[in-house]
């Protein structure tokens, strides 16, 4: 199932924090006085927000009228522990007229070409993952991937130690990197990720590189 929402920092606070637990562990609780109610809860979460509430922060033609405050109340909406649960975090520029004029003459990837791959990259995973419970990357415990026997060399999480190092990522998002570096190297149609595979983990979990 997925779960999309535009305009995210709108929703409060507590809302957007109740949606930390089922996305870490699939399920969602339900606490009463007397009993607690466990329902099946593995969802792909979509979230889009602008920059500012006026939206037009960082637009070239376009002047904004929020002050800094209230940027950074808008965004800090969305909490840090709710991000670190989001694989995947990109930044997209609005497109202007000349992009909109070569996207009519570059090719593009069709919506049945799309699905092919990710049904392969999902057949390539089972197999992968056969007589282990799972099926799909995102299911993998990070120790799994760390230790076990699909762990990567060290010269192929080097950058992902540094950012660890520095405080760039936390430990959860250390795994949920490696589950991503796993799934692109399975649309790749590759055996196991490359450095090249967790760079790009890596960029698309915060736009950070090496």
């Amino acid at each position: 199932m997925s779960i999309s929402s535009d305009e995210a920092p709108e929703f409060a606070v507590s809302v957007l924090d109740a949606l930390r637990q089922p996305l870490e562990s699939g399920v969602i609780s339900i606490h009463r006085a007397n009993a607690v109610a466990r329902f099946p809860g593995s969802f792909q979460l979509v979230l889009a927000a602008n920059p500012c509430p006026c939206g037009q922060y960082g637009a070239a033609e376009s002047k904004c009228t929020c002050s800094p405050n209230t940027r950074r109340r808008y965004l800090a909406r969305l909490s840090g522990p709710l991000l670190d649960r989001i694989d995947i975090q990109v930044q997209v520029r609005r497109v202007t007229a000349v992009e909109l004029r070569l996207g009519d003459t570059e090719p593009r990837l069709t919506t049945v070409e799309a699905r092919r791959t990710v049904e392969l990259a999902r057949e390539r995973m089972a197999r992968r993952l056969e007589g282990t419970g799972w099926t799909l990357n995102s299911q993998v415990p990070g120790e799994w991937l760390r230790s076990g026997p699909e762990r990567l060399p060290h010269s192929f999480t080097a950058v992902l130690d540094r950012a660890l190092e520095r405080g760039g990522i936390t430990m959860r998002g250390y795994d949920r990197i490696l589950r991503v570096a796993w799934t692109l190297a399975d649309l790749d149609g590759a055996d196991q990720p490359s450095p090249e595979h967790v760079g790009r983990a890596l960029y698309l979990r915060k736009s950070m590189s090496a």
